[in-house]
């Protein structure tokens, strides 16, 4: 969320977040305020929680589904009392919508946006989305912004100063995307779903790991304070960022430690990779930590 003191606001966005949120906050003069969700909440806050975080001063609330890092999707209903909370209280609602086409739970195509489950929000929210994710076009830098027109112009004058304009080439390539034949993307997301299965499957099999199955994305968010303060190829981790630089030192296994999304405790894999690479990983996981 987003606040002022004195002339500065506090914006509030859920805990984990992607690392980039709380720079981009105090870049533009707020204050971030963190509300955290564990994974026995499957890392999604509650309206509860952020009324607990709201004061006077409250502007703004980040709303990420699916999420970036943990893969939690809020349900409609979530959404829409989270969107009708923010309606009362005049908060303005930012979604990062970019992995909006990566669900896989309930037969849905989409991930709700907050703009369609609460129409009265949407003279207060804007939605940001893109092609990175749900057409793999990561190298495009190719997104969009729909809002409020007096914001949309504003964050179009300050853009236009900070990068000029997107290529022409990206913007017929998007058009493509966006318009063409969708079965690629649907076959790359079937293809997620069964490795986040897998992975999932894989690390639930390791003492000492919670992993709660993600419903969108494509990223895991294990719980691993189980492992820590035991020792592992001669050294005893106390943070999750120190059990991720054992993992790559014994293992040649990538993972992001939950200090870049919030707080210790958790690491985040990733499963957009090949099956048989995917199987390798796990497999030298379970090894290492003799599951």
């Amino acid at each position: 969320m987003c606040d002022a003191s004195g002339s500065r606001r506090r914006n509030a966005s859920a805990s984990p977040y992607w690392t980039t949120y709380p720079e981009a906050i105090t870049l533009a003069g707020g204050t971030p305020v963190v509300v955290f969700a564990g994974a026995d909440q499957d890392y999604k806050v509650t309206v509860e929680q952020l009324e607990a975080a709201r004061t006077p001063k409250t502007k703004a609330l980040m709303f990420v589904s699916p999420s970036n890092p943990t893969g939690a999707v809020m349900t409609l209903e979530e959404t829409r009392a989270i969107g009708e909370w923010a309606a009362e209280h005049g908060i303005w609602v930012i979604a990062d919508e970019i992995y909006q086409n990566l669900v896989y739970e309930g037969g849905a195509d989409h991930a709700v946006s907050i703009a369609e489950a609460v129409p009265a929000i949407q003279d207060r929210c804007i939605l940001v989305n893109g092609v990175a994710k749900t057409y793999a076009m990561t190298g495009w830098r190719l997104g969009w912004m729909v809002g409020p027109q007096d914001a949309i112009t504003a964050a179009a004058n300050l853009q236009s100063h900070l990068s000029s304009n997107v290529s022409n080439i990206s913007q017929l390539a998007g058009l493509a995307a966006l318009t063409g034949d969708q079965a690629p993307a649907t076959a790359m997301r079937d293809a997620f779903d069964i490795r986040r299965k897998v992975i999932v499957d894989g690390l639930n099999a390791i003492d000492g790991v919670l992993c709660p199955e993600p419903t969108g994305a494509f990223y895991v968010y294990p719980d691993v304070t189980g492992l820590l303060g035991r020792e592992w190829a001669g050294k005893t981790p106390t943070t999750s960022l120190e059990l991720a630089d054992i993992i790559l030192e014994e293992c040649e296994v990538a993972a992001v430690p939950g200090e870049a999304f919030g707080p210790s405790g958790y690491l985040r894999f990733s499963y957009a990779l090949g099956d048989a690479d995917l199987a390798e990983g796990i497999a030298r996981l379970q090894k290492f930590f003799q599951a």
